[in-house]
């Protein structure tokens, strides 16, 4: 198995763990995964295809999903609905 591979599990494991935090706590380990996730997928993609890059930026906003929907709403309408 090679390391980008190896990474991409570790990530995922990690997301997971970090899930299971109180929210207070998902906050500081969160933005390192958010941070770590394109140059996580960009790896993939360059050492097996550029279908599971595809894959991996699925499980990427799957996981991050309520994130990037506050964000989004917040870019394009200017404001947060709650």
């Amino acid at each position: 198995m090679d390391y980008s591979t190896i990474f991409a599990a570790l990530w995922a494991i990690s997301a997971t763990i970090v899930a299971l935090l109180p929210m207070r706590l998902q906050f500081p380990p969160g933005i390192v995964l958010l941070l770590c996730a394109p140059v996580m997928i960009i790896w993939l993609g360059y050492d097996h295809g550029w279908v599971w890059s595809v894959l991996a930026f699925g499980g990427f906003v799957s996981m991050f999903r309520n994130p990037i929907r506050y964000y989004w709403r917040k870019w394009v309408r200017g404001e947060v609905m709650e």
